[in-house]
């Protein structure tokens, strides 16, 4: 008698032993830490473990978008203060929080091509208004101009109305492509 393993089968031993390696991985990275926090490693590990998770949930339910988003998100979010524990990047989370909205803008391309199946300029907008956003706000945080946002903003107020503008025309636009039958 032949021993078949079905592909179900498969992907859920090769999934347990993937956990396996992750939380041994874990384990001995956190022994292995001298001079590093291993609190802040696991709160990255957190994030990490809960964007497989997401990731999971997009794949077992229809691969909805929202869980998608969250999966890309939380991914980036854990990878970021990973490196950050390790000192590879010298930079700490109090001072680089506008990253949450660039990781966010980055995470609504996946989005919006998987709801899609390309993409979309409502989703094209959206993601590039937040990681321009989180730009601007991280050059202030990490003081890498001689001149606060305040100051920013009482100068160079009216380019921020045109963006604005800019802005709403470009997802109005979107809006009535959207709404027209294909030729």
């Amino acid at each position: 008698m032949r021993f078949f393993i079905t592909r179900r089968k498969a992907a859920r031993l090769i999934f347990i032993i993937g956990l396996f390696l992750m939380f041994f991985g874990s384990a001995f990275l956190l022994g292995s830490l001298v001079e590093i926090s291993r609190a802040f490693v696991l709160v990255s590990f957190f994030f990490v473990i809960l964007g497989v998770g997401c990731a999971m949930l997009a794949i077992k339910l229809n691969k909805r978008s929202l869980y998608l988003f969250f999966a890309a998100f939380f991914l980036q979010v854990g990878l970021f203060l990973f490196l950050s524990a390790l000192h590879i990047i010298p930079v700490v989370f109090s001072r680089a929080w506008p990253l949450l909205s660039i990781f966010s803008g980055i995470a609504l391309l996946p989005t919006g091509w998987h709801r899609h199946g390309a993409f979309r300029i409502r989703y094209l907008v959206l993601s590039l208004a937040f990681i321009l956003l989180g730009s601007v706000l991280l050059v202030f945080s990490l003081d890498l101009v001689s001149f606060s946002l305040a100051q920013f903003v009482r100068n160079w107020w009216p380019l921020l109305v045109v963006l604005a503008g800019l802005t709403l025309i470009l997802i109005s636009l979107s809006t009535q492509n959207a709404g027209e039958p294909k030729r």
